[in-house]
C-alpha cells in the first residue's frame, strides 16, 4: 500500500498516517490475520520442538549452513506446521534466506500481542488531511485551479504520460540494449519476439512494442536522462506534485493546450489539424491522480469538486478482482453496489467494449458487468463471493462505490442516501467512465484483492485502457471547443 510508515525500534512501535475510514478496514483485518497465524506458528513449533535446531543453525558458520542442512530443518517446520509445499514456500518468499531462520526463531520464543492506537480518526480529520493535500496541489499548479475545467482522471502515475510524451520511443535504442544485457524479469525474449512481428509500422501493432518500450523504460533511465523526460514533460504541459505527508496521492495536471501531436502514441493520433488548432485553444486541464484506496476517493474527488472551475468528466481506471475472467481482462461496469453506502448505483458508462478490445491483444473485454465495491483487500470467503457472483456481480474493486456517492453530492444538493438504488443515468452532466483490469481471481484461487503485482503481464490492459481514456478525452474537448466556436 502506499502509506506513510514511521518505526521507533527502542519501544517497537510502528506509526501510519490514515487517508480515510478504508485504511482502518485494510490494516486492522491484516494486523489480525498476521497476529493469529504468528501465534498459530508459535504452537505448532513449540509443539514440535526444533527451537534448538534452528539456534544451532543460525548460529552455525556459513561453511557448515548447507542446503541439505536447511532443507530438512524446514521440510521438519513445514511438517509440524501442517502447511502444504506450496503455502510454505510462500513463507520463503516473503522472508528470504537467513530472514527466515531468524523470524521462525522469534516465533518458537514468543506469542504475537500487538496492540492498536486510533488517533483522530474522525471524519473532520479525513477532510483535513485532504484540504492540506489540495491546498499543496493549488500551491504547485501552474495556473489558477479554481477558474479552470478538469477532466478528473483517477489511474496510476505512469501510463498517461508516458502515452502522452513519446519519450520511450525516443530511448528505444537504449531500452532494447538494456534489456539485451540484463534480462529484467525474463523480457529478452518478448522484446525480440515484438521485433519480428510482422506489421509493427501499423499503429494498433506497434502498440504492443510501445508497451514493452513504456514498461521497461523505468528500468534503465539514469538521472540525466530522467532530467531530460521532466523537461520533455514540462513541454507538454505536466506538472507533477506529490506531497507523501498524511495522504501519499500523487497528483498531475496537464495543460490541453501544450500536447504535440509529434509525441502522441499512434494510437491516439485521431485528430486533424483543424482539431489540433482547437485543441490549442482550450483552458482545460487533465487532472489525473494515483488512484487512492477505498473512501480517500469519495473525500479527494469531493474537495475537487468544490474548487475547481468545473468537472468536464470523471474516468476510473484501475485493478480489481474478476469472479468470471482471468488476470488480465477488462471489465466495464455499468451497476455498482457499494458496501459503504448501500447503494447500488446505475449509471451510463462512456466507455463500451469496442472502445478498449482495438488496444487489447492478449485478454478480453466484459462490458455490462456488474461491479462490488468493497470495504477491504481480505476478501470474504468463496460462499459469500458465490452469494453476489450468483447476483450477477463479476468485478469486485475498493474505489467506484466512494467516487459514485461523491457523483451524487456533486450533481444533487444533500448527502448521498444509504440503501437504496441510485440512478445517476438522467442528472449526470459529465462523462462517467470506469474501466477496470483484473488482478486477481479470488473465486478460483486464495488471492486477497490487489494482493498481486500484475508486472509486465498487466500491461496490455493497463494501456488498452488509459488509451481509451485519453481517447476519450480528446474527442469531448474538441466538440466542446467546436461548441464554443
Amino acid at each position: 500500500r502506499r502509506r506513510k510508515l514511521f518505526f521507533e525500534p527502542e519501544r517497537k512501535i510502528l506509526a501510519a498516517y490514515i487517508a480515510s475510514v478504508s485504511d482502518i478496514d485494510d490494516l486492522i483485518p491484516c494486523l489480525t490475520t498476521l497476529q493469529i497465524e504468528w501465534n498459530k506458528l508459535h504452537y505448532c513449533m513449540a509443539a514440535a520442538q526444533v527451537e534448538e535446531q534452528l539456534q544451532a543453525l543460525r548460529r552455525a558458520p556459513a561453511a557448515e549452513t548447507t542446503d541439505e542442512r536447511v532443507a530438512a530443518l524446514m521440510e521438519q517446520v513445514r511438517l509440524a506446521c501442517n502447511l502444504s509445499t506450496e503455502d510454505f514456500a510462500k513463507l520463503g518468499q516473503v522472508w528470504q534466506d537467513q530472514q527466515l531462520l531468524e523470524v521462525l526463531h522469534k516465533a518458537t520464543n514468543y506469542r504475537l500481542d500487538l496492540q492498536i492506537t486510533v488517533l483522530g480518526a474522525g471524519l473532520s480529520d479525513y477532510r483535513r488531511s485532504v484540504q492540506y493535500w489540495w491546498g499543496k496541489t493549488q500551491a504547485a499548479a501552474p495556473v489558477d485551479l479554481s477558474q479552470r475545467p478538469i477532466y478528473f482522471v483517477s489511474s496510476n502515475a505512469h501510463s498517461m504520460i508516458n502515452l502522452l510524451s513519446g519519450f520511450a520511443w525516443e530511448q528505444q535504442e537504449r531500452i532494447a540494449e538494456y534489456v539485451a544485457r540484463h534480462n529484467p524479469e525474463n523480457l529478452r525474449e518478448e522484446h525480440q519476439r515484438l521485433l519480428t512481428q510482422e506489421g509493427i509500422r501499423d499503429p494498433i501493432r506497434s502498440g504492443q512494442l510501445r508497451n514493452f518500450l513504456y514498461y521497461t523504460m523505468r528500468l534503465c533511465l539514469d538521472s540525466q536522462r530522467q532530467a531530460v523526460l521532466a523537461e520533455r514533460e514540462q513541454t507538454i504541459g505536466v506538472t507533477r506534485i506529490s506531497d507523501p505527508h498524511c495522504l501519499d496521492v500523487e497528483a498531475q495536471m496537464i495543460e490541453m493546450r501544450h500536447l504535440q501531436p509529434n509525441y502522441l502514441d499512434p494510437r491516439l493520433q485521431t485528430m486533424d489539424e483543424a482539431d489540433w488548432q482547437l485543441l490549442q485553444q482550450s483552458d482545460a486541464l487533465i487532472f489525473n491522480i494515483d488512484y487512492p484506496l477505498g473512501m480517500a476517493a469519495y473525500h479527494i474527488f469531493s474537495q475537487v469538486c468544490t474548487a475547481v472551475g468545473r468537472i468536464l468528466g470523471l474516468y476510473i481506471l484501475g485493478k480489481a478482482a474478476t469472479l468470471n475472467g482471468r488476470v488480465g481482462d477488462v471489465m466495464i461496469p455499468n451497476v455498482v453496489y457499494d458496501e459503504h453506502s448501500r447503494n447500488s448505483y446505475l449509471f451510463r458508462n462512456c466507455f463500451t467494449a469496442q472502445d478498449v478490445a482495438p488496444y487489447l491483444k492478449y485478454d478480453t473485454v466484459f462490458d455490462n458487468q456488474k461491479a462490488l465495491t468493497v470495504r477491504g483487500t481480505i476478501l470474504k470467503n468463496r460462499n459469500f463471493m458465490h452469494v453476489f457472483y450468483e447476483e450477477g456481480y463479476t468485478d469486485i474493486e475498493m474505489e467506484a462505490g466512494p467516487y459514485l456517492s461523491a457523483i451524487y453530492e456533486d450533481v444533487y444538493p444533500r448527502r448521498y442516501p444509504i440503501d437504496e438504488i441510485v440512478n445517476l443515468f438522467i442528472n449526470a452532466p459529465y462523462d462517467i467512465g470506469v474501466l477496470h483490469y483484473a488482478s486477481d481471481t479470488p473465486i478460483s484461487r486464495r488471492q486477497s484483492l490487489l494482493s498481486k503485482s500484475l508486472s509486465y503481464f498487466g500491461v496490455d490492459a493497463t494501456y488498452a485502457s488509459s488509451v481509451a481514456v485519453l481517447r476519450q478525452i480528446l474527442q469531448k474537448e474538441v466538440e466542446r471547443q467546436r461548441s464554443l466556436q
